[in-house]
């Protein structure tokens, strides 16, 4: 029966599994050939990085269990250990599908805390200020000051959207931004231009008619990819905490417009969120609401007691 099986290319023969390092020559090249997004390709490569150095690192895939899973020191987040454990599970389920192992041993990730900090008023303030200070070449400043503004104001995504404006998707007569392309398919939206937003709009535009809003000579894509490093050193400066990212504006925007305006529908599709628990992580009203409440109740008591 299992010549039978092995015959038809549904079960393997009695053979030795590869090790881990080993396999891991196929499974990235399964990656770079696979129809993936160019960012899940980077995160297997990295997540094979941090496996590449711990004790299953050597490893037959088949010796491989839970209790060995289970008992990984990963450094850094716990975002991050995640990285390894699910590329993990991925390069199993792969060897499973390829018939090199019988199972793949269940194992769980790491709970993650999500962002909680919100890029606010106060953020960006101490922000700009710090930025002002340091020893940049010209128009880094602006353009930092003029991502942040933006970040805040459309709640877009950073490198998947912001950096991608071309002038062709700003419509001037209606004040909306289109976004053609996202990370999920509700990504297409219209995202309405604020004040300061339109300003910042039509001052990076100029008299261009078409082409990227920041463009690079840098960049092989020719548009801007990342502030990251302006940011962290401004952030330094400003004395604010490592965990305050620019993505955090993002946070900032569904919480704002969702107290303003209570209509999560609205934010949902601006945002271009489908799931209402994926929209409802990037929004955290229910303590300025509470801080109201209180505060509300204490100043209807403040005559009585008097």
């Amino acid at each position: 029966m299992r010549l039978s099986q092995a015959m038809g290319g549904i079960g393997p023969l009695d053979r030795k599994a590869p090790s881990l390092p080993g396999f891991s020559i196929r499974f990235l090249s399964w990656v770079e050939s696979a129809i993936l997004a160019g960012k899940s390709r980077a995160y297997y490569g990295n997540g094979w990085r941090l496996l590449s150095t711990t004790k299953i690192g050597g490893m037959r895939l088949d010796h491989i269990s839970k209790d060995d899973v289970e008992g990984l020191s990963l450094s850094g987040s716990a975002s991050n250990a995640n990285c390894a454990l699910r590329t993990l599970r991925r390069m199993l389920h792969k060897a499973e599908e390829w018939n090199l192992i019988a199972r793949v041993p269940k194992f769980k990730l790491v709970m993650e805390h999500g962002r909680r900090l919100r890029l606010d008023d106060d953020a960006e303030q101490k922000l700009l200020v710090a930025a002002s200070t340091c020893h940049w070449t010209t128009g880094n400043f602006e353009l930092l000051r003029d991502v942040i503004i933006l970040a805040r104001d459309t709640g877009m995504r950073n490198q998947r959207e912001l950096y991608r404006i071309r002038i062709e998707d700003l419509d001037w007569n209606n004040r909306v931004i289109f976004v053609p392309d996202s990370k999920t398919a509700d990504g297409r939206r219209m995202i309405p231009m604020s004040d300061r937003v339109c300003e910042v709009l039509r001052t990076r535009a100029g008299k261009r008619s078409e082409g990227w809003l920041f463009p690079s000579q840098r960049s092989k894509c020719g548009h801007l990819t990342d502030v990251g490093r302006h940011f962290r050193e401004a952030r330094a400066k400003a004395c604010l905490p490592e965990e305050l990212v620019l993505y955090c504006c993002r946070h900032d925007y569904g919480t704002r417009v969702l107290t303003k305006t209570g209509n999560l529908a609205a934010v949902m599709k601006t945002m271009g969120h489908k799931d209402v628990r994926a929209a409802m992580q990037y929004q955290h009203p229910e303590l300025e609401q509470v801080r109201a409440a209180l505060n509300q109740g204490r100043e209807a008591a403040l005559p009585m007691a008097g």
